[in-house]
């Protein structure tokens, strides 16, 4: 975890190396901003569903709120001075993140609540609504910027008009979802989602957060939000797990899946588990032609906010070779977020430049087929 540096101060390291960069990870809309949040579903909300934004607004199955000693969970620097909220000012992210670190690119994942929205209709609006202003106000006003769309994930039928309506525009490069959902994302009511997704080669992207109307953790409700911050990789692991265990990559062998920030230590032991499970349980998925552990390195990419930072530096090493030398994973900041990861201290220093290369923006480019 770093702190970023003063505006305009461009870090030595990125000078030095040149190693490229792109930012996975770059919320530029946050459900907690209502300020902004109203602005803009005034502005693209399909009339008809204005009246119920103004007199209803969200009623959703959210996660713990974000601190109040740290405002919209934001670095303390990242406040513009146009009085928006963190990462919605499109000129100050440009001078404080992609110009700073002289980005090729940066993925834009706003986080809506839309999936956790009860009204399933008004869920699918919003969607439309943010991915009318992620196009309106950014996409059409910086060229290294690309965007995660949007969808109503809970209901596939209405993801999968929002796909199919914007499926085609190059500045969408994902289908984003959030990790807690109401059932896990393997079940075939989510099915038709991946399958447009798939008609415009679009991977999905999960991403931290959420509520799904369960407890919080595998164990019921927190007390704390730190159980509910750092108990966030639980969510992931069953998401992982029932998009292998349910045939997913055996219907749609294509399908690509971005973990975002849901750290990436516990993925090699995960693996590892369910490989030895289904060697004693295969008859209960007898769909599975192949071992979990092959169907996730096949499959799934990780970020690597928040960066994993183990005591000793060999046991990173040691799990970078557990990951296939780190050939899935793909580095994000998390800005404008307080554990953002500076691009010159995210990694050490002493891992091979390949692979360091590859982290910072080579797998990347790859998995979201950049130029």
């Amino acid at each position: 975890m770093t702190l970023g540096l003063e505006l305009g101060e461009r870090p030595a390291a990125v000078v030095k190396t040149r190693l490229a960069v792109i930012d996975t990870d770059i919320h530029n809309f946050d459900v907690y901003d209502d300020p902004i949040f109203d602005q803009i579903f005034l502005n693209y909300l399909a009339p008809e569903w204005v009246d119920h934004h103004k007199m209803i607004g969200l009623r959703g199955h959210y996660g713990g709120t974000y601190p109040r000693a740290q405002p919209n969970a934001a670095r303390t620097d990242s406040w513009p001075p146009s009085g928006r909220p963190p990462g919605t000012d499109l000129n100050f992210m440009r001078e404080q993140l992609l110009d700073a670190w002289d980005m090729d690119y940066g993925i834009l994942n706003p986080l809506a609540g839309v999936g956790s929205q009860v009204n399933r209709e008004y869920g699918a609006q919003l969607a439309r609504a943010i991915n009318d202003y992620q196009i309106a106000e950014w996409l059409e006003h910086e060229p290294r910027l690309r965007a995660s769309m949007v969808v109503n994930y809970e209901d596939a039928e209405l993801a999968a008009e929002e796909i199919h309506r914007l499926g085609d525009h190059d500045g969408f490069v994902q289908v984003l979802l959030i990790t807690r959902t109401e059932e896990p994302l393997g079940r075939r009511k989510y099915w038709k989602m991946y399958e447009a997704a798939l008609e415009y080669d679009l991977p999905v992207g999960i991403h931290f957060g959420g509520g799904g109307s369960h407890p919080l953790t595998a164990g019921g409700w927190p007390s704390y939000y730190i159980e509910d911050h750092c108990g966030m990789p639980q969510a992931f692991q069953a998401q992982v797990a029932s998009l292998v265990c349910e045939g997913v990559f055996e219907h749609f062998p294509e399908l690509r899946v971005a973990i975002i920030e849901g750290g990436f230590a516990w993925f090699p032991s995960l693996a590892w588990r369910l490989d030895q499970s289904w060697q004693r349980l295969r008859a209960e998925v007898p769909y599975l032609k192949r071992a979990p552990s092959e169907y996730m390195q096949e499959h799934f990419w990780l970020s690597t906010q928040p960066m994993e930072e183990p005591r000793h530096q060999r046991h990173f090493e040691q799990l970078l070779e557990q990951m296939d030398g780190g050939s899935h994973l793909m580095f994000a900041t998390d800005y404008p977020h307080w554990d953002f990861d500076s691009p010159d201290r995210a990694l050490p220093a002493t891992l091979p430049f390949e692979t360091r290369r590859n982290i910072m923006a080579e797998n990347a480019r790859a998995f979201y087929k950049l130029p």
